[in-house]
């Protein structure tokens, strides 16, 4: 949430025209009743593209399912991992992993809904719980839904002592387990999330399984995005040099401009593009100071860029 917006999942998809985006996790009761254009629209660009769901009750999921499906998403997700406090107090989000039974519903209500593809994302489990028992338990129970495709980030949820950064890092990863779920259930699409670093190490990890996804590694160093393409399908990368990303995404951006969006709002996505490469320091400095000013536009970036590539020839 706050992170893979639509600015982010535009300037994402510039990198592979194959990989499947996420939106931000979407509240059910915030989309039935809130703008859901300012809320969940999407540009036709970011295509394809899946939207997040949190809720508990499968007829308000079944309401934002249909309005997601109206507005063109290619999969509705229902997210069964986040462990924040105030998906907790709503009930829903990872403390669902104690309900199998509920979400299960909720997925049936949903895939009754609409003719899109609805999956799941989850932990391996929760505070107490044993991962050995509570995922296969979980995906046993859920899977009676009728849903096939399941997103596992390969950790457990502490609800009780630790943040949600925390919970991101603290519990310790176990592949192995999501592996030995594929085995057991051959029939359903497996895929591992969670600490993925970079395309070789998702490639490794996808090993036995049917995907990967990856949060962190692609929103912090995106463009290792510009590999998925030949990576994971075979097919020829958009792009293999960071500046040309950024100038094809010059369009978007300043159409964007035009409709009022202040520069900071998108370029704070791309503040990782060159990490790792001479002159990335001053590229997110640039960016940082000067993108939110009043008349920022699209020469701060070319001002950015310029100071990297002064970077690399010094280099």
């Amino acid at each position: 949430m706050d992170w893979t917006d639509r600015h982010c999942r535009a300037f994402h998809r510039v990198m592979s025209r194959r990989a499947l985006l996420y939106t931000e996790m979407a509240v059910d009761q915030a989309v039935i009743h809130g703008d859901a254009k300012r809320l969940i629209g999407f540009d036709p660009s970011e295509h394809p593209v899946a939207i997040q769901l949190g809720g508990s009750d499968p007829a308000l999921l079944t309401q934002a399912a249909r309005i997601a499906e109206d507005f063109g998403y290619a999969e509705v997700n229902l997210n069964v991992g986040c462990p924040s406090d105030r998906v907790q107090s709503g009930t829903f989000g990872a403390c669902l992993m104690r309900e199998p039974q509920l979400v299960a519903d909720c997925l049936a209500a949903m895939r009754e809904a609409v003719s899109v593809p609805v999956t799941v994302k989850h932990r391996l489990g929760v505070d107490e719980q044993d991962p050995e028992e509570a995922l296969f338990a979980f995906v046993e129970t859920v899977a009676q839904s009728g849903v096939t495709t399941f997103i596992v980030h390969a950790r457990k949820a502490w609800l009780k002592g630790l943040s949600p950064k925390e919970n991101r890092d603290i519990p310790p990863l176990d592949y192995e387990i999501v592996r030995r779920l594929k085995a057991a259930r051959p029939d359903l699409e497996i895929i591992l999330n969670g600490g993925l670093a970079d395309i070789a190490h998702a490639k490794a990890e996808m090993t036995g399984l049917d995907g990967v996804m990856l949060g962190r590694a692609a929103y912090h160093t995106p463009f290792i995005l510009s590999r998925v393409d030949s990576v994971f399908f075979g097919e020829a990368d958009p792009y293999d040099d960071p500046f040309a990303v950024v100038e094809a995404y010059r369009p978007y951006v300043k159409s964007q401009l035009g409709k009022g969006v202040r520069l900071h709002a998108i370029t704070r996505h791309m503040l990782g593009q060159f990490t790792g490469m001479p002159g990335a320091r001053r590229w997110r400095q640039i960016l940082s100071t000067e993108a939110n000013r009043d008349g920022a536009g699209w020469h701060v970036v070319e001002r950015a860029l310029s100071a990297v590539r002064e970077a690399r020839a010094a280099a």
